[in-house]
């Protein structure tokens, strides 16, 4: 393992787990918007739907799957990207409001998948990964500098 990969590992997770913050502050922001996007088969509104990050290992090419092959895979992980934003499957809420601009014709209004206690525990998850990469990428920072200083 080279000396700045786990830097390297730890920004990859720093930068992920900060896109998850941003992803979970606009599901918090649009948790009452019934007019996201305009279906144009339909020609109605739908509510926001949910967002979610996926997460995948970062693979640094082709030497990695020939090392994995020969067995000389050391057991380091190689850090984190993100392969992609997907929308929550979840069905829409219907709320009982019939003077809502948005109502169908039995009074309901479909509200966005977003349910707020969900998004604060996670936010609370990422918060915790990220002070925890940041406190790795401090060690780090110190065990580079304690090894210059072993030549004064």
């Amino acid at each position: 393992m080279g000396i700045f990969q786990s830097m390297n590992m730890t920004g990859s997770s720093l930068t992920s787990q900060r896109l998850r913050m941003d992803v979970i502050s606009a599901n918090m922001a649009n948790a009452d918007t019934t007019r996201a996007e305009y279906d144009a088969k339909t020609k109605s509104w739908k509510p926001y739907s949910r967002k979610a990050v996926v997460l995948q290992s970062k693979e640094q090419g082709f030497s990695s799957f020939l090392n994995t092959a020969s067995g000389k895979t050391s057991g380091v992980g190689n850090g984190v990207k993100v392969s992609g934003i997907i929308k929550d499957k979840t069905p829409f809420e219907l709320d009982y409001n019939p003077e809502h601009p948005d109502a169908n014709e039995d009074g309901y209004v479909e509200m966005p998948n977003v349910d707020p206690l969900r998004e604060m525990v996670d936010l609370m998850s990422v918060t915790r990964s990220y002070e925890a990469n940041v406190t790795v990428l401090n060690a780090s920072k110190g065990m580079m500098m304690k090894a210059l200083e072993i030549g004064k």
